[in-house]
């Protein structure tokens, strides 16, 4: 003898069934638990079929960029080493050529230099010579000139002390006076 009332749900006869929350009711437990099985289920399926190869196939091709990263890094630094061996004996061969050139052209300059300094002693020798030439021809001019001076000077002298002047006498005198006699 069931009878409804308006907006409370069945009554039956001696018994009020409350209405409250359906999962919490325990008549549908092994329906509820059956769904959720079929759930999980099909969560697991879609897990495993689908989403997790593709997370799999993420990281395997992270790993494997990584490890060609880290393995073009490897070869990169051996080839920075090379290179650096590669331009420290470049370095060093080229100061070795600069030294050599420097050496090169110091000793070029010192030929040059020794080339021209021969030259200039020559110049200056020669120079030298002429002078030299030079001064014994005003030399001998000047002894000359002194014996010519001395000569008519004594010859002056004799005539104004009232003698008469030889030529050869004076002469002579003259030059035994220039030599350093003292007749």
């Amino acid at each position: 003898m069931a009878t409804e009332t308006a907006g409370h749900g069945v009554e039956t006869v001696g018994q009020e069934i409350e209405a409250g929350m359906p999962q919490l009711d325990f008549s549908t437990f092994p329906n509820q638990i059956f769904w959720l099985l079929v759930a999980l289920f099909a969560i697991y399926f879609i897990l495993s079929r689908i989403a997790l190869p593709r997370i799999g196939a993420v990281l395997a091709e992270r790993q494997g960029t990584i490890t060609n990263d880290i393995a073009a890094a490897e070869e990169l630094k051996l080839r920075a080493v090379d290179a650096e061996k590669a331009y420290d004996k470049a370095l060093a061969d080229a100061r070795t050529e600069a030294g050599r050139i420097v050496a090169a052209t110091k000793a070029d300059i010192q030929g040059e230099l020794d080339n021209v300094i021969a030259k200039a002693d020559a110049e200056i020798a020669a120079k030298s010579a002429e002078s030299e030439k030079a001064i014994n021809e005003i030399r001998a001019g000047a002894i000359k000139s002194v014996e010519e001076v001395a000569t008519d000077t004594v010859a002056a002298i004799v005539v104004a002390l009232g003698g008469q002047a030889d030529k050869a006498a004076v002469d002579s005198a003259v030059k035994s006076r220039l030599k350093g006699d003292a007749r």
